[in-house]
């Protein structure tokens, strides 16, 4: 790490973060990064340059261990301590990631709407002229080199940054996976197949448009165009998101290929961050469709895997409701086959999603009480299960009540889901 001075600003090049995604109660930063001090203000930049953290520095700040972080969508994500132990009984993790484009029933108040939150995005605006300024003096070679990278980087360059990245994906990434707050969703997606099986009615995030795989060309093609947007940057990535939303009806042949590409591609294995992870979503007729010897030979790659099972419900009126056309027998064999691929290969984890809201069909509850009392094994560590409230607007007590009883009588994990887009 490099440390100057400059007027009133502290500023740190190559900052060496934590390698590894821990879950503390304690703000952590990881990967690599840049750090600029102002009496106001605390801004860490990526290896682009990039502004990805910002936290105020002024006396009305909400918390000193609350923060704000930029996606490559330019996104951005209030991180909220709340009460730290209700947090991670939520959640699985002692941050609460509030969404600026995305109302939620557990914070109905936005911490974008804070006075000291806007008064923070305010003052980028005489950072980065200062930036600017700084990139034509007389400063030590490496100082200036930075400044030159950030006067280009930041402010109107966030729009044509976000433009870029989905235009090499060739859509936005609607929502990711729930596991990959394993790794504070920093993932480098790659589409290898558009579309959706069922087009289930309740769904928020999904396209109307047919499953349809990509080619190998086309997907490398993507991962070649995602490598030159990271840059820099892309040694402070060790995860892929292979989507959208259900890559292991791709089968075997893609899946694997796309997988191994990836690591190669990427260049996971120089990555600064330990141990690779992979995540992808799959459905109900994936799950029972796919072979035996995709799981063997996923568990083979070097990767920790994520796979996420969209299940919703057992209870036939419920499934109707929500237009997923899956009979309940089928959801609850792809749950079983889920605790065996979890129980057999020690690399891959395979989790599930189930509806939550007050005004589902009255079988809904009792078939998830069922299912909790006669399956799972808590002892495992393993297949985590996660609720999603059907409706943002959901009461909140409502929420708590329904979910804490669900969590208390599963054998497994029982989160809320959290959704991220990129």
């Amino acid at each position: 790490m490099a440390a100057y001075r400059v007027e009133d600003w502290r500023i740190s090049l190559h900052c060496k973060g934590a390698r590894e995604f821990l879950k503390l109660s304690v703000p952590l930063r990881h990967g690599r990064y840049h750090e600029i001090r102002t009496p106001d203000l605390q801004v860490q930049f990526n290896l682009n340059a990039e502004i990805k953290y910002l936290q105020g520095r002024q006396r009305d700040w909400p918390h000193p261990a609350e923060w704000l972080k930029r996606t490559p969508a330019d996104d951005w994500i209030y991180y909220s301590v709340g009460s730290y132990n209700d947090v991670f009984d939520l959640f699985g993790e002692y941050y609460f990631p509030c969404l600026s484009h995305d109302a939620n029933p557990f914070f109905r108040h936005s911490p974008f709407a804070l006075p000291a939150v806007q008064e923070t995005f305010s003052a980028l605006g005489p950072v980065f002229e200062r930036i600017r300024r700084l990139s034509q003096a007389d400063l030590p070679k490496p100082l200036r080199a930075f400044f030159r990278r950030a006067a280009v980087a930041n402010g109107p360059a966030f729009q044509r940054r976000r433009e870029d990245f989905h235009r090499i994906l060739g859509e936005p990434i609607s929502i990711l996976p729930p596991d990959s707050r394993h790794v504070d969703y920093a993932v480098i997606p790659v589409i290898i197949a558009r579309g959706c099986l069922y087009h289930c009615g309740f769904c928020r995030f999904k396209t109307r448009k047919p499953f349809t795989p990509l080619t190998k060309t086309a997907i490398v093609n993507q991962m070649k165009g995602m490598k030159a947007f990271l840059g820099q940057d892309l040694l402070n990535y060790n995860a892929v998101f292979l989507g959208q939303h259900d890559a292991l009806l791709a089968g075997k042949t893609l899946l694997l290929f796309a997988a191994e590409k990836a690591y190669e591609i990427f260049e996971i294995e120089r990555s600064y961050m330990k141990k690779a992870r992979l995540f992808l979503f799959g459905s109900v007729d994936a799950m029972l469709r796919a072979e035996e010897s995709l799981f063997e030979a996923l568990n083979r790659l070097p990767y920790e895997t994520c796979i996420n099972i969209g299940l919703e419900s057992l209870d036939p009126k419920t499934l109707d409701r929500l237009k997923k056309p899956v009979p309940p027998e089928r959801v609850k064999e792809a749950f079983l086959r889920m605790l065996e691929v979890n129980r057999r290969y020690f690399r891959i984890e395979v989790t599930a999603n189930f509806v939550l809201g007050k005004g589902l069909p009255s079988g809904h509850l009792p078939s998830l009480f069922e299912l909790a009392q006669n399956h799972g094994n808590k002892t495992f560590g393993k297949g985590g299960l996660y609720l999603s409230p059907l409706h943002r607007r959901e009461p909140k007590a409502d929420l708590l009540s329904g979910f804490y009883a669900l969590k208390r009588a599963f054998r497994l994990p029982a989160y809320i889901y959290l959704t991220q887009r990129l």
